[in-house]
């Protein structure tokens, strides 16, 4: 078996992770089941790009359950948790090709052995492993049934590609889902950035100003958390629509450059290249904190801040470098600007991470089904998907709903029936 990971000897407790992580996700439990009996992958080669955490690696166990032959691959160079990358190889007989801190050249060189395996079913966190595919491996895209993508950042490059008239094979916005975005980004992202945030720093969210760039369904769990915790919370955006939203949320709205003076810590959840640039350096007082929750580590613009600072202290704390922009003022950088929720913390939680992971691997299922309906573009996971997730979510929860009468239907359904 193929494999590239820090250190074997690890899997003992990168085991007792997963199987911690498993006892919180009962709905990918049940298909899980539910595929060992049906064998829905039976022979066929799946890539997974994604964080390798204990979460994702029950999808893995999943996916190989239902006859897949997986191999798993980093979506983030510092998302790895190498010892439950070691315990998928050892216990769990999956190939995976993932080192936390591994530099560019492995992380490609690891989605290039991904794409080598000659995949059937591809899976991607951020459109790396498709982007990949587009270019030099796209001699294979006509043997791939479907592909998965699981963030916002990836789900855009994509709906781009598509576009331009490029994209070569059918692809499902897992993102996109209601029982994806409404509560991963939202209580995930909320809930595990601020986790990661607190590791890195050991600091009191309570009476700090930080500054949330971003107010999609990330930056709203974020900031409401954070909130929550006693912070003082300003919300900049870009989206008029979404502005408003926090203005009524009971945010202060305004422009990073008006921010950029007040904030004590500053995160940015966009997706979208330098949201923290070198205007705003200059403004930031001593010993603020800039951090990022985005999938990419563009939001905020490093290159500038090296060459504005004198020197750079290198692991003041783990996960923590700061700039020493004059004798009166530091600047400090969480994770190296990338995604400080899984750099410095564990990611989401296994029981948001539950929904995601099941919409993944219905998902998957769906497409080997229906892959000669599937025209080359980007799709919706089917209705029919999200609601059988939620009542297993619902069911796992011990939470019973109200059922419509005959009589509501009929009047539901009925134009004729008013005042």
């Amino acid at each position: 078996m193929n494999y590239d990971i820090k250190d074997i000897k690890l899997s003992s407790e990168g085991k007792k992770r997963i199987e911690w992580a498993d006892k919180d996700m009962p709905v990918l439990r049940e298909i899980r089941v539910d595929f060992q009996k049906t064998k829905p992958f039976k022979g066929m080669n799946i890539s997974a790009c994604l964080h390798v955490t204990a979460e994702t690696a029950n999808l893995a166990r999943t996916l190989k359950a239902g006859g897949a032959n997986v191999v798993l691959v980093a979506s983030n160079p510092l998302s790895t948790q190498d010892d439950v990358a070691a315990s998928l190889v050892k216990d769990y007989k999956i190939e995976v090709l993932a080192i936390k801190g591994e530099n560019r050249e492995t992380y490609y060189k690891h989605l290039r052995q991904a794409l080598k395996h000659a995949p059937i079913i591809t899976l991607d966190d951020g459109a790396d492993l498709i982007s990949l595919l587009h270019s030099d491996f796209s001699h294979l895209a006509k043997d791939i049934k479907g592909s998965m993508e699981e963030t916002t950042t990836g789900v855009i490059r994509l709906k781009s590609l598509q576009e331009s008239g490029n994209l070569n094979l059918p692809v499902i916005a897992v993102n996109d889902a209601k029982t994806k975005n409404l509560f991963d980004n939202r209580y995930g992202t909320g809930q595990s950035t601020l986790d990661g945030i607190i590791r890195a720093t050991d600091m009191l969210i309570a009476g700090k100003t930080i500054v949330v760039a971003g107010y999609g369904w990330c930056g709203r769990g974020f900031a409401t958390r954070a909130r929550g915790m006693g912070a003082k919370v300003i919300v900049t955006e870009v989206d008029e629509i979404k502005a408003l939203e926090a203005s009524m949320d009971g945010f202060v709205v305004m422009p990073m450059e008006e921010a950029a003076s007040i904030g004590d810590l500053f995160c940015t959840l966009t997706g979208d290249l330098h949201v923290v640039d070198t205007k705003h350096f200059k403004k930031m007082k001593d010993g603020a904190i800039v951090c990022n929750s985005g999938h990419f580590d563009v939001e905020i613009n490093l290159d500038s801040l090296k060459k504005m600072a004198k020197k750079v202290n290198k692991g003041l704390r783990e996960n923590v470098n700061e700039y020493v922009i004059s004798d009166k003022k530091s600047i400090y950088v969480l994770a190296e600007g990338r995604l400080i929720n899984l750099s410095a913390a564990e990611g989401h939680p296994a029981s948001v991470m539950d929904m995601s992971f099941a919409t993944q691997a219905l998902s998957c299922e769906y497409v080997v089904k229906n892959s000669d309906k599937l025209n080359k573009a980007v799709h919706n996971v089917p209705a029919s998907i999200e609601i059988k997730i939620a009542r297993l979510k619902l069911k796992a929860l011990g939470v019973s709903i109200d059922k419509l009468s005959p009589e509501q239907k009929k009047y539901l359904a009925s134009w004729k029936i008013g005042t």
